[in-house]
């Protein structure tokens, strides 16, 4: 008689979910496919057998936090001052970071040794990097930013990314007014870089 198959919709979401919270509890080295078979009241054998093995759960994560920072920075409404919306975005992206932290770094620091982004995975961020890229040029259009939009957006995107690990590790400062000051000197210093004028 064949063996009743465990790979379910149902069991893959549950699975992610448990992913995402012992990845929340504990980092990566909580993440361990006996913890998720337990934690999801399932068998180490039906995780294999949904993802292959960890680094397929890891891939979906990386997928779920471009998801996330995706429908966030969508979210952003366009209003008619191109350079304040960068500085929207350029928050919204820090408080993805700051709540999202171990999430955030599958994403970008990469964590587990038996998981490196392919070419699939790259194209996941498309979405994101699109969308970034517009915001640039739309004040480069508006002669608010000069330069390349995409050197623009690595630029910026870098910048955030390490001030917001940092933050997260408590290396900016300890009271909330010099965080506050360090990052607005950060994002106002490489805007100005860039030309940045007043709207």
């Amino acid at each position: 008689m064949p063996r009743t198959k465990q790979r379910t919709p149902e069991l893959r979401e549950r699975v992610l979910a448990v992913a995402m919270d012992l990845l929340a509890e504990q980092g990566a080295s909580g993440l361990t496919a006996r913890a998720l078979a337990a934690r999801a009241g399932t068998s180490a054998s039906a995780v294999y057998e949904l993802f292959g093995d960890k680094s397929g759960v890891v891939r979906e994560l990386y997928f779920e936090g471009f998801r996330r920072l995706g429908a966030q920075l969508t979210a952003l409404p366009e209003t008619a001052d191109p350079l304040a919306d960068v500085w929207d975005l350029a928050s919204a992206y820090r408080r993805f970071v700051r709540t999202n932290r171990e999430l955030a770094e599958v994403m970008f620091a990469r964590p587990f040794t038996d998981f490196s982004p392919g070419p699939d995975e790259l194209a996941a961020t498309g979405s994101v990097r699109v969308l970034i890229v517009g915001r640039m040029r739309r004040c480069i259009d508006a002669g608010r930013l000069r330069g390349d939009e995409t050197d623009v957006a690595h630029v910026l995107v870098a910048l955030i990314q390490g001030m917001a690990f940092a933050e997260a590790a408590g290396r900016l400062g300890t009271s909330t007014e010099s965080v506050e000051r360090r990052w607005r000197l950060a994002i106002g210093t490489a805007l100005n870089g860039f030309g940045a004028q007043r709207g």
